[in-house]
């Protein structure tokens, strides 16, 4: 039988993991800086599933917002890919991106005015 020692405290996360707005806003912070380093991106979706269902509130809005802009945003950048053959898809990349930081920049603001998504289920902003 083990017992734990009287001085023992818990160790406190800092929060960031646990689902609630300071997640949210680490995810997009991590979107955005998917567009450099793109292993980011992808530990930011990770998280938004990880924590989706478990915020409540306004902050559900967000988790939403997050996994579909991960999804559409990749759908779009590989259809683009492949129409830069005929040089198109080098213009649609440059919208995509710019569309995909729109995004996140609308979803910060909110976040920090403790607002929802007016419409999580959008393909466009």
């Amino acid at each position: 039988m083990s017992e734990t020692p009287p001085n023992f405290t818990p160790r406190q996360t800092d929060r960031w993991l646990d689902p609630g707005p300071t997640n949210a806003q680490v995810i997009y912070v991590l979107y955005l800086a998917g567009l450099v380093i793109g292993i980011s991106g992808i530990v930011g979706i990770v998280l938004a599933y990880m924590n989706r269902g478990k915020a409540g509130g306004f902050v559900e809005s967000h988790y939403t917002w997050l996994i579909r802009t991960f999804w559409i945003g990749l759908l779009y950048a590989l259809v683009s890919f492949v129409l830069m053959m005929v040089f198109i898809g080098f213009i649609l990349m440059f919208a995509v991106a710019v569309w995909f930081i729109v995004r996140c920049i609308m979803g910060l603001q909110a976040l920090g005015r403790g607002e929802p998504i007016k419409n999580p289920e959008s393909w466009l902003i």
